[in-house]
C-alpha cells in the first residue's frame, strides 16, 4: 500500500514540475503575433482553398500584415470586396484586380477528336497521362476523368455528358486555381472574366504541326498564323505552333476569330453577329460572266425594189 502511494506523490511531483518547466520554456521563447491577423483572418471567407497561394486564410491574413503592399496579394474567393476591407482594416490602399475564372483550352470532344481506343484503368487524370497519350490521336487534349471536377472545392465545374469535356460555370467558379493545378496536361487556364463576362481565348493546347494537329482533331490550332497578323493589338503570338491570345491585350474586336480557318479560337457570351440585310443570298461565283440582255428587235422597211428587210437591234 505505501509503495502505491509513493508511486502516486512521485508521478504528481514529476507531473507538477514539468509543468512548471514548460511554463517558463513558453514565456521564454513565446512569440508574439500581431492582433491584426485575428482581425484579417475574420474578414476573409474561411474556404482556406490555397487560391490565394498561401496556405488556408490564416496563411493570407499574415502575409497582409507584414507586407508593405496589397498589390500582389488577393483572395480569390471573396474578391475585391473581401480586399477593400483588408485594406481599410489595415490602413492601407489596394488596386482592384480583374476577376478570373478558369477557362478550359480544349475542344476535342468526341465529334471533334475521335477516340482510337479505350482506356480500362483507374479514372484518373494524372494516372492516365503518365501511362500514355490518351485514347485518341492528340497527346495534348482533355482526358475526360474529371481531375478538375474532384479538385473543385465549390462545385464549379463539371464533366459535359455531351462532349465528354469539363465545362465551367460563370456563377460559382471564383478562380481559386484548385482544377488548374489538377490537370495534368495544363488545359485549364485562369484568365480575365472580361467586360460583361465576354472572353476570346484559343481552345487548343496541342504544339504538333499542323497537318498532324488537324489529323487528331478537327478543331485543332494549326500555327497558321493568320490571327496573329489580323489582330490590329498585337494580342496574338504563334509559338511552338500553338496561338496564344494575351487576355491583357486583347480589346475583344474578334476579328481573330472570323479568321481562323479551323475554329479553334473560341468567343464567349458575346451577342449573335449582325447580318447585313443588304448581302445577297445567293452565292455569286467569282469569274461568272453576266447572262446577256435580250432585247426586242424591230424590222422596218427596207428596199422595196429588192424587197429586203433590216433588223434593228
Amino acid at each position: 500500500m505505501n509503495t502505491i502511494v509513493i508511486t502516486i506523490i512521485a508521478l504528481c511531483a514529476i507531473g507538477i514540475i514539468s509543468a512548471i518547466i514548460l511554463y517558463f520554456v513558453a514565456q521564454k521563447f513565446k512569440v508574439e503575433e500581431d492582433p491584426r491577423i485575428d482581425i484579417v483572418e475574420g474578414l476573409l471567407p474561411g474556404a482556406n482553398c490555397g487560391g490565394c497561394g498561401y496556405p488556408g486564410c490564416r496563411g493570407l491574413a499574415e502575409a497582409a500584415v507584414k507586407a508593405d503592399s496589397l498589390d500582389n496579394i488577393l483572395c480569390p474567393v471573396g474578391g475585391a470586396e473581401s480586399m477593400k476591407k483588408i485594406a481599410a482594416a489595415l490602413g492601407r490602399e489596394v488596386v482592384e484586380q480583374a476577376p478570373k475564372i478558369a477557362v478550359v483550352k480544349c475542344n476535342g470532344s468526341c465529334e471533334n477528336r475521335p477516340r482510337l481506343n479505350r482506356y480500362d484503368g483507374a479514372r484518373s487524370c494524372a494516372i492516365e497521362h503518365s501511362l500514355y497519350i490518351g485514347d485518341t490521336a492528340c497527346a495534348y487534349g482533355c482526358l475526360g476523368c474529371g481531375d478538375c471536377v474532384a479538385a473543385c472545392p465549390f462545385d464549379a465545374i463539371h464533366m459535359s455528358p455531351a462532349t465528354g469535356l469539363p465545362e465551367v460555370s460563370d456563377e460559382k467558379c471564383v478562380a481559386c486555381g484548385a482544377c488548374v493545378k489538377a490537370c495534368p496536361r495544363n488545359i485549364i487556364e485562369l484568365r480575365n472574366k472580361g467586360p460583361k463576362d465576354r472572353r476570346v481565348f484559343v481552345s487548343c493546347v496541342n504544339k504538333d504541326k499542323g497537318a498532324v494537329a488537324r489529323k487528331a482533331c478537327k478543331v485543332a490550332c494549326i500555327g497558321c498564323m493568320k490571327c496573329a497578323k489580323e489582330c490590329p493589338f498585337e494580342a496574338i503570338t504563334v509559338e511552338n505552333n500553338l496561338a496564344y491570345i494575351d487576355y491583357n491585350k486583347c480589346r475583344l474586336c474578334r476579328k481573330c476569330v472570323t479568321v481562323c480557318p479551323t475554329g479553334a479560337i473560341h468567343e464567349v457570351n458575346f451577342p449573335p453577329r449582325k447580318v447585313n440585310p443588304e448581302t445577297p443570298k445567293t452565292t455569286v461565283t467569282a469569274n461568272a460572266k453576266p447572262a446577256p440582255v435580250s432585247q426586242p428587235v424591230s424590222s422596218v422597211p427596207g428596199n422595196s425594189e429588192t424587197g429586203e428587210k433590216k433588223e434593228t437591234v
